[in-house]
């Protein structure tokens, strides 16, 4: 009977053994994510017992990918990406080159040809997404400014891999592949192709999707069924990901991004991330395990110095140049470093050149083992590669006087223009990160002629407070340094108005010790983080949704005349 029905053969035994794993892991203190790829390791055609079909696994782990991704897409809108472009196109380049070098540098010392080690340097070079979202959300750091940045920068590694994959087939008989070499004509010419069909998937999404995709949701809303609105979001994701695929050779997980974004613009776009989140999770745990399922454990006994060096670059190689190329276009060292976590992994982008490079005849089965024995390590320990930023980071400022100097070296957007000190001397408000909710405050300050002072970490967003006469600091309000520009001493108020709360404490602690008189607020997401933060003496807590309650009941109460 089971061997009639590999769909559900599949889904059963990669669920409940990624169940059973991953609840071991949990208990043994360990990331959940080594019990999921423990699980498909188990299953794989490369271990004895059972084996899953593969390619059922696969296609499961790619829906998970595009409703990650439309996930991901309707808390980001364009203007987000848009506001860290200076960095995540530039950067994003040069760590792909650096990466590819590297690699490309290691295969060559074995003696293998140069396609080979090309495409082996190119599959280190471009880390998971689905791993990547899902450390940003544990931290609940997606809608931060670190978020925006890391998030911008693996779109651009996407955007790079789709055209890797269209032009590696023209270019794989040039390089020693089992393909015949085009002409120069026609690699231009795909070339060309390539980026009008991504420039007219994009167009379309801004275009029509915009205002189509709003609409559709909202119609189907008013319907009142539950089940519609879950099934509009899903068909949504999975269709548009698919069709983008299809006519416009955009990869799954970007079309499912781009959607998601557009069905932003709609007033249901909350709903629609909670809708989707079960289905998110369950089939993000099978991508895990489609991971797990590929690998072939033999790799780390019959060549395990191979697996070290390759390991070195994805989890140090790579890191590094990412958070020197952060720190060169000035950002913070808390960025840097939340850059450089979330890059230390490698996942479906490699999978998928590798398996192109192995079928052209270019690299080598060794190769593609490396890279997905690589994989399985480096998504194993990127959570506690992230857990160790925060230690990293105290650390290194406490000790380290060049990384202080580093973190803003001579920048000139880290320090108030002395026209603004006289005016901000004494009794301003600090207001600590200027999104959504700090954008309104200053306004409110603003328009009662209340004088503060915006600390934010996006440079650009500081260059245009300033030429609006502004007074705005560059920098992580969690260096004192940032505070001590912002007159932090001489304040009245401490508003921290970023939807990260990690930093929250240090920057409350270095806050009182400058001024040990200053009020301090801070708004949180969830009910939990607000009675945690009360009880450490935190200062004022804002609660979204219970503030968002007591707005309407005071509504309530005065429409029924009764006092608030």
């Amino acid at each position: 009977m089971a061997q009639s029905i590999p769909l559900i053969t599949t889904i059963a035994t990669a669920l409940g053994l990624a169940l059973v794993l991953g609840f071991l892991a949990a208990r043994s203190k360990i990331p959940v994510i080594v019990g999921y790829l423990l699980a498909g390791v188990l299953i794989g055609p490369h271990t004895p017992g059972f084996v899953a079909d593969t390619e059922i696994a696969a296609e499961l782990a790619e829906i998970g990918i595009m409703l990650l991704m439309f996930g991901v897409g309707l808390h980001f809108s364009l203007d987000d990406l848009l506001k860290v472009r200076t960095i995540t196109v530039p950067g994003a380049v040069l760590q792909m080159a650096i990466a590819t070098l590297l690699g490309t540098g290691l295969a060559s010392a074995w003696g293998w040809n140069m396609g080979g080690a090309l495409v082996f340097g190119l599959g280190l070079s471009v880390a998971s997404t689905v791993v990547l979202l899902r450390a940003l959300e544990a931290r609940a750091a997606l809608e931060s400014m670190n978020g925006y940045i890391t998030v911008g920068w693996v779109v651009v590694q996407d955007l790079a891999m789709v055209l890797v994959l269209v032009l590696l087939p023209p270019f794989a008989g040039w390089l020693g592949g089992n393909v015949l070499a085009a002409s120069a004509e026609g690699l231009w010419q795909t070339l060309g192709v390539t980026l009008l069909k991504i420039a007219a998937f994009i167009g379309l999404m801004l275009v029509v999707g915009r205002k189509a995709f709003p609409w559709l949701l909202w119609q189907v809303a008013r319907t009142g069924s539950r089940e519609l609105f879950t099934l509009c979001v899903v068909a949504a994701a999975v269709s548009i990901a698919f069709a983008a695929a299809r006519l416009f050779g955009v990869s799954f997980a970007l079309g499912a991004f781009f959607a998601g974004m557009m069905m932003r613009e709609s007033e249901f776009s909350r709903r629609a991330a909670e809708e989707s989140l079960p289905l998110r999770d369950a089939f993000a745990v099978l991508f895990f395990v489609s991971i797990g399922m590929l690998i072939d454990p033999m790799i780390l006994i019959d060549q395990p110095l191979r697996v070290l060096a390759v390991l070195g670059i994805v989890v140090v190689g790579t890191p590094l140049s990412a958070a020197a190329l952060v720190l060169a276009f000035r950002y913070p060292l808390n960025t840097a470093l939340t850059v450089a976590a979330s890059l230390s992994q490698i996942g479906e982008f490699s999978f998928i050149l590798a398996g192109l490079g192995v079928s052209m005849g270019l690299l080598p089965d060794e190769g593609q083992s490396l890279i997905l024995a690589v994989a399985l390590i480096s998504i194993a320990i990127n959570p506690l590669v992230f857990k160790a930023v925060e230690p990293l980071l105290t650390w290194i400022r406490a000790r380290s006087r060049l990384a202080r100097k580093l973190e803003r070296p001579g920048d000139p957007l880290a320090e108030l223009p002395m026209s603004t000190h006289e005016k901000f001397l004494s009794g301003q408000v600090v207001l600590v990160g200027y999104g959504r909710v700090g954008r309104r405050i200053a306004a409110t300050l603003t328009d009662r002629g209340i004088p503060f002072v915006v600390a934010e970490q996006n440079r650009e967003l500081v260059e245009r407070l300033r030429s609006r006469g502004l007074a705005a600091v560059s920098g992580d309000a969690s260096d004192p340094a940032v505070l001590i520009q912002a007159h932090i001493a001489r304040a009245s108020m401490l508003v921290v108005a970023t939807s990260e709360i990690f930093n929250v404490r240090r920057i409350i602690t270095i806050a009182r010790t400058l001024n040990p008189a200053i009020e301090t607020v801070v708004r949180t997401h969830s009910e939990e983080e607000a009675r945690l933060l009360e009880q450490e003496n935190i200062g004022k807590i804002f609660f979204g949704e219970g503030e968002l309650a007591k707005s309407i009941s005071r509504h309530a109460l005065e429409r029924y005349g009764r006092s608030p």
